[in-house]
């Protein structure tokens, strides 16, 4: 009995067994870890494009430039300011697009400075489209490059705020669309010029269309107007300030008009 006691005496006393740990599995990919990877490569690339752009600008500039000056460090200086100031509004567009900014001015600077490369480019070109097209090519597709790229990072960045509850600003008109708009509109003044100055109606008309298309007007309370007709107005050329007042007084005579009840099906 003694022998007996001891031992049990002797026997370790039970512990209290520990929390299994959960086994550790390789970190999954988050879609925002992605989507963050996918940008990072658009801009390193983006700066890579530029780098390229801005050798063959410089290039043609440069002779350009020493034809005229005959002096070349500032002829190589001067050559390499047009891609160096696009290359400089483009990472503010960035900086400005990651806080859901619209940058509309470093984007439209940029652009501008991209025209004006694009435009050196063609002249320092030799005689011929295939020349032109040469010279012209590498500032173009930076030009469409850089503002995509500056929007995509400002959807990203709203998709980020709308997941966080923070207040979200509509679709904004991007400098390419008002130049894209400016040219279809500068094309049909050359070919029907008449029809087109005096085509204000057919604007309102255009505007209200548009609007319809992209909202849902019904619903759209009449603070918001304002700047829905300012984004359009860009784009068809109209007055900003006829543009709020039509599409005012056609959201305000919507919401008069009483909504229309579901249709439902009779029961046999």
């Amino acid at each position: 009995m003694t022998h007996c006691s001891a031992t049990i005496r002797r026997w370790p006393a039970p512990r209290h067994a520990a929390p299994s740990r959960p086994a550790s599995h390789p970190a999954t990919s988050h879609p925002a870890d992605s989507g963050r990877m996918w940008l990072r490569n658009a801009i390193a690339a983006l700066a890579l494009l530029a780098a390229a752009a801005a050798v063959v600008s410089w290039d043609a500039q440069y002779v350009m430039v020493r034809q005229a000056r005959h002096v070349p460090v500032i002829a190589a200086l001067e050559a390499g300011i047009p891609d160096t100031g696009a290359l400089i509004f483009a990472a503010l567009g960035i900086a400005l697009a990651l806080h859901g900014r619209r940058a509309l001015r470093p984007r439209t600077l940029n652009v501008a400075c991209v025209g004006l490369s694009l435009t050196m480019n063609a002249i320092a070109a030799g005689p011929g489209w295939r020349d032109t097209a040469i010279w012209v090519m590498p500032a173009a597709v930076y030009a469409l490059a850089s503002d995509t790229l500056i929007g995509v990072v400002r959807a990203w960045a709203l998709a980020r705020m709308h997941a966080t509850g923070q207040v979200l600003e509509g679709e904004e008109t991007t400098p390419l669309a008002v130049a894209g708009a400016m040219a279809l509109w500068l094309l049909r003044l050359t070919l029907a010029p008449a029809s087109t100055l005096t085509g204000k109606p057919h604007k309102q008309d255009l505007l209200i269309a548009l609007a319809s298309q992209r909202y849902d007007l019904r619903r759209t309370p009449l603070n918001r107007t304002a700047r829905i007709a300012t984004q359009i107005a860009a784009e068809i050329g109209l007055h900003p300030g006829t543009a709020r007042r039509i599409l005012r007084a056609h959201v305000q005579a919507l919401h008069q008009q009483p909504t229309p009840l579901p249709v439902t099906e009779a029961r046999s």
